[in-house]
């Protein structure tokens, strides 16, 4: 008797066609970005001295913004997405984030401006990877991403 071996948790549903993975993979870059990304853009952009083609807006509430942010984000917390407030804001992309993954107000954020018209991206991971990859921050109190304690990072969304 010949006895047939139980599938894997990994392969007991099988894997979509590559083109369904490709559009699926290609729909979540379409709405999110990584830190790094965000980082090595707005470095490279700073250094050839050009513009860069997005705006960075932090969805946390003002005191937390004051504290630390990443480099020239907006501060636009969630109670003030509003349509006369994100008209004022710069044409183009926005990639808007929050405190990290535990936090969803980045996502609501990026669905209040979506709904308001404009092109939006979630920094995934929001200013806790930011700090954990050792990227600048900007603020009246310096982050060091070694021992920075929730208090020091404002986290409230």
């Amino acid at each position: 008797m010949t006895t047939v071996p139980a599938l894997s948790p990994v392969t007991a549903i099988p894997a979509a066609s590559p083109e369904r993975a490709f559009a699926f993979f290609a729909e979540r870059l379409g709405c999110q970005a990584d830190p790094a990304d965000v980082w090595y853009a707005m470095r490279d952009s700073h250094a050839a001295g050009t513009a860069q083609d997005f705006t960075v807006i932090d969805v946390r509430i003002e005191g937390a913004h004051r504290k630390t942010h990443l480099p020239g984000a907006i501060s636009l917390p969630l109670a003030d997405i509003t349509p006369e407030r994100v008209a004022e804001l710069p044409p183009g992309l926005l990639v808007v984030y929050c405190w990290g993954p535990a936090c969803n107000g980045s996502t609501k954020g990026a669905m209040k401006l979506a709904a308001l018209g404009r092109e939006v991206k979630e920094m995934i991971g929001g200013l806790e990877y930011w700090i954990r990859e050792g990227w600048p921050t900007e603020g009246r109190r310096p982050v060091d991403p070694k021992t920075a304690t929730a208090a020091d990072l404002g986290l409230v969304c």
